[in-house]
Parts: structure tokens; sequence; C-alpha cells
């Protein structure tokens, strides 16, 4: 089976690979395509990052990419979303991502931008939101703008920390909100989705059998709403979908 990229409705695309590492190389030559952009024209790169199993192996893949490919001393990373958990917690998006990239890249300390998710949930939702203000000075009315959001979409739909059902998904003003998970009973912190509309590009990755019947379900005439991945349309930026051929299955031909 090839790679196919498929234009959708609004501004969207769909790219199915093959296989995970063709996946993983289609991310990686993204995330360095935005990065290049991004610093020509601004002088920085603002990405927010995904935790979760699916973007490890992106992650790895981008430590390895050679140090002129990618302007890390110019490059600010912040998160999509993190567990109510402290940063050496096995469960940490930080953790992760520190172990697989940050430690293994020259990135300034002071461009990596965590959730203090030690805090208490409403103090490090205040705490990140004042954090990304810092960096982007946004006027009264304004929304952050990130050159990349790296998304992943769980098996009931869910998108960052935004999960079905969830007080989250209603919230117009806030860039960053505790989000309270019932069926975890547990507390997340998360963008908001106004901020993650507001993105110059905003790219899933989606892989796994598991995810086939809510891919066909996001993509189906009806765009059903109870997922929160199908409230992610960019405002003025571009959607992509990059997929396993297995998440595909039924509905890609």
């Amino acid at each position: 089976m090839t790679q196919r990229g498929t234009r959708l409705n609004r501004p969207s695309y769909l790219l199915v690979a093959p296989d995970l590492p063709t996946l993983y190389r289609n991310a990686v030559d993204e995330f360095r395509r935005c990065a290049n952009a991004a610093v020509n024209e601004f002088g920085r790169f603002c990405v927010a990052l995904s935790g979760g199993n699916t973007p490890r192996g992106l992650y790895e893949l981008l430590a390895q990419e050679p140090a002129a490919s990618l302007p890390w001393d110019k490059i600010h990373i912040f998160f999509g979303d993190e567990r109510h958990v402290p940063q050496d917690n096995p469960d940490s998006n930080y953790r992760m991502v520190r172990e697989t990239l940050i430690s293994k890249v020259a990135i300034p300390e002071a461009n990596v931008h965590r959730v203090r998710a030690e805090l208490d949930a409403q103090a490090a939702a205040e705490d990140y939101e004042k954090q990304i203000r810092d960096v982007f000075k946004p006027q009264p009315g304004e929304f952050p703008f990130f050159d990349l959001v790296l998304l992943g979409m769980g098996d009931d739909g869910h998108t960052a920390s935004l999960f079905p059902g969830t007080a989250a998904l209603q919230e117009t003003a806030r860039f960053v909100v505790a989000n309270h998970v019932e069926k975890m009973n547990t507390d997340r912190i998360t963008l908001t989705l106004p901020v993650l509309n507001n993105a110059a590009n905003v790219v899933f990755l989606v892989c796994g059998a598991g995810k086939a019947q809510v891919m066909q379900d996001v993509f189906s005439a009806n765009n059903n709403s109870a997922y929160p991945a199908s409230s992610i349309h960019p405002t003025h930026g571009r959607l992509l979908w990059i997929v396993d051929r297995d998440a595909a299955s039924l509905f890609a031909s």
C-alpha cells in the first residue's frame, strides 16, 4: 500500500501512511517545514506538543535529525495538555517529551514551557496561561498564535485533554483550563478549543485499528459532534491528519 494524500472539506488534508515508520517520517517533515517557515517569517517557532503513546516515535526521530536541520535555539516548546502529576511521574507528558526529545537536542532551557502540574490543578492552569501570555503577549480578546499544534485522538474521540461531555469543551475565553474527567476521576490541564483553532497548523497523528471506527465517524458527512476531535477546525490555519492505514481502514480507499 502506498502513501496517499487526500483533500478534505474545509482547509483540511488527510495523509494515509502505509506503516508507522512512514507516519513518523511524514510528521518529522511537517514539523521541519513548519519550524523553518515560522523562523524565516517570525524569528521563532512556537509548537504545542502532544502526549500519549503515538507521538513518542516522532520525538525520538526528531532527536536523531541533523542538528543543522532544525533551529532549536529558536524553537519554543509548549504542551497541549498535561496530566495532573509531578514532572517526574511516569504519566507526565513533560517527562516523556524530556526523555525522548528535550534532553537530546540543543534547545535552551528557557524555551521549554512546561505545565507546573505539581500545583493544584486550577493553579497549574492559571500559571500556564500566564506563561503563554508572557510569551505571546496577546492583545485583549486575542488568543495565542501557535505555529504548530500536534494532537492525538483517543478511542473516545478526545483530543488534548478535551474529553466528551467535559466542561472544558464549553470554554470560549480562557487559554488553559483544569478539566475534570469523571470517568478517570482525575483532573487534566489543557489548552482550550479557541487556542487550538487559532493555530497556523494543526496536525493529528492517529494510528491503530482501535481508532478506525472513531475516524470513520469523525470524517462522516454528519461530522459527529460527540467527539471533541470533530471540533478542531483552525479558523485561519491548516489542518492535517497523518494516519496509518489501520486507523483509516473503514473510510479511506
